[in-house]
């Protein structure tokens, strides 16, 4: 198979250059990257892709069994890195592609070698010692919603994700990214994102892990940072004066820099 073209992969900066993956989250592409893309490629290697079944990869290769599972979104990232021969690369995954790349290190030690997390969360549903932001019903109710009426859905939530009302430009940008995926795509990623529980693969991330939180988000609250943070030894969590689930694009210079500082003391 054809993983370049499947996965939509591109590649930009320095071709001898430390290697660092951008991994977009749910309903998204590797078009939010774009604001962040320029400063890490003057002097890294970037890797940017679409999972199968979003942006611009090949929607023949979407299985509904393999995406069912974060751990299929997984083997995406595997099959990139095996691709592109890469070695000890640094992942960066935003939401839910934070846990995809926690389970990609595990799968494939030698080929990520370190992680950034942007507004990580391991599990939305909270617990009795665990806050993640939502309670079952909030969960049963959203994924109803998305699945009698995903584009009514797409309106109403992108915007509340997003945060930044102010600013509604960057709201109706994540309304459109949604209402670009593929309903019956979105409704299965939707409920592999929302109903997993990764908080057991965050005690076993053994590499040099970022943890990038917003100040305020209404999707991954100040207490799942901590608590990702707390989970991996060898975690550094850093809070970024942003508001919303998508810093990428809300405070793009802050995000770059956050990263370009935890790369300069890894790589």
């Amino acid at each position: 198979m054809d993983i370049r073209n499947r996965n939509n992969v591109t590649v930009t900066g320095p071709a001898d250059g430390p290697v660092v993956i951008l991994a977009h989250g749910f309903g998204c592409d590797q078009n939010m990257w774009r604001l962040i893309e320029p400063a890490l490629a003057k002097q890294y290697r970037v890797v940017l892709f679409d999972y199968v079944g979003c942006g611009r990869s090949d929607l023949s290769a979407w299985d509904r069994k393999r995406y069912s599972s974060l751990q299929g979104y997984a083997q995406d990232v595997t099959d990139v890195c095996e691709e592109l021969d890469l070695e000890r690369a640094v992942f960066v995954g935003h939401s839910v592609s934070a846990m995809i790349g926690a389970l990609a290190a595990q799968a494939s030690p030698e080929r990520i070698g370190a992680l950034v997390m942007v507004a990580p969360s391991p599990c939305y549903i909270d617990d009795d010692n665990y806050r993640g932001g939502f309670t079952a019903e909030d969960i049963d109710e959203l994924l109803a919603s998305l699945e009698s009426n995903y584009l009514g859905w797409s309106a109403a939530m992108a915007p509340v994700i997003m945060g930044n009302p102010e600013r509604p430009e960057l709201g109706l940008e994540l309304t459109n990214s949604f209402c670009a995926t593929d309903p019956d795509i979105a409704r299965v990623f939707a409920r592999t994102t929302f109903l997993s529980d990764s908080r057991e693969d965050m005690t076993r991330v053994s590499v040099p892990t970022l943890v990038l939180e917003c100040a305020q988000d209404a999707i991954a609250p100040r207490e799942v940072g901590a608590y990702v943070h707390s989970a991996i030894p060898s975690s550094t969590l850093v809070t970024l004066d942003a508001t919303g689930h998508c810093p990428q694009l809300s405070a793009p210079q802050a995000t770059a820099q956050a990263i370009l500082d935890f790369l300069a003391g890894r790589l």
